[in-house]
């Protein structure tokens, strides 16, 4: 299966969170500690890049205009056009946290888990993370706590199953999902990845394929794996020129391209890849769109923002 680089070395650190935006045709994608968020035009091949004051952990466009933001340890929405920020929600009080990667289930609600802070992996601090849920109405819900590194989402196709991956100790959860009332219940383990040292892979960030399949990006481990979640089996890998592979999500005009982000690498000799995003074709499957958050209101101060953005924009 053919992989291409479509944005060569357009990390300085972690790459994260990619999320392809089908009105647009652009694939959104975050650099963590460089504290930027990215924007690809597939279409024209122009990246955009708009650095903020704080690690950006995911980004997710709004109905509304503009993207929300895992800000260090908030939810900020972000005007792309004016680079404006707005606080919406501020979480963990008290602890050295951010936001990792977050994503929005197929009702438009926002997604998004924290994790402690930590200069290398080995010194992150265990169970400092929460799993949090930003509601179409604008309120925030904390529902599960003692999480370690907070990662991948993805819901079943029929909705009735959320996935959720705590990085370490390398677990892949399911819950009963409720997608009318945005709440979980039931968790359990349908996968235990190798316990080892950190040079051995865990799972990182994941999507779901219209099969129900699970992908998951496996950090150190250079790849990303097809799971079946009811069997908790690889069915099979996909094998990327870069090892600290962090996400993927599909789109292209079908969602029948699988795009990956990855981690740089501390021997770029060995990985003159690293950093940068790829485009996996040729898989035989696809996936769902990426959903949006779909808010009707955040702040007082945001929804003015982004009506007087309306008002300059018709004038």
């Amino acid at each position: 299966m053919p992989i291409e680089v479509v944005r060569k070395n357009a990390c300085s650190t972690i790459g994260e969170a990619p999320h392809w935006d089908e009105d647009s045709q652009c694939l959104f994608f975050v650099d963590i500690c460089a504290n930027s968020v990215h924007r690809w035009n597939a279409v024209t091949g122009v990246e955009q890049n708009i650095v903020l004051d704080n690690t950006v952990g995911f980004v997710v466009p709004w109905t509304k205009g503009g993207v929300i933001v895992g800000l260090g340890k908030t939810l900020t929405h972000l005007d792309w056009n004016i680079e404006k920020t707005t606080l919406l929600h501020e979480v963990d009080d008290g602890l050295d946290n951010r936001f990792n990667d977050g994503k929005c289930d197929p009702r438009g609600r926002i997604w998004a888990g924290t994790m402690g802070n930590g200069k290398d992996l080995a010194l992150i601090p265990k169970e400092k993370g929460s799993l949090y849920s930003l509601d179409t109405d604008g309120t925030i819900k904390k529902h599960v706590e003692n999480i370690t590194i907070s990662n991948g989402i993805a819901w079943s196709p029929d909705n009735k199953t959320m996935y959720y991956i705590d990085s370490v100790p390398g677990v892949v959860y399911a819950f009963d999902y409720d997608i009318d009332n945005g709440t979980i219940c039931r968790q359990r383990t349908i996968a235990e990845f190798e316990k080892g040292p950190f040079g051995s892979p865990f799972p990182d960030g994941m999507t779901i394929d219209t099969d129900g399949m699970l992908w998951i990006a496996c950090f150190f481990g250079g790849r990303v794996m097809r799971m079946d979640p009811e069997t908790g089996k690889q069915i099979s890998t996909v094998e990327m020129p870069a090892k600290r592979i962090t996400s993927c999500c599909f789109g292209g005009t079908k969602n029948d391209e699988l795009y990956v982000t990855c981690c740089v690498e501390e021997d770029a000799e060995k990985f003159p890849l690293t950093g940068s995003v790829f485009k996996v074709t040729g898989l035989g499957v696809k996936g769902f769109p990426c959903y949006i958050y779909t808010g009707k209101c955040l702040t007082t101060e945001t929804e003015t923002i982004i009506a007087e953005t309306e008002t300059q924009s018709n004038r």
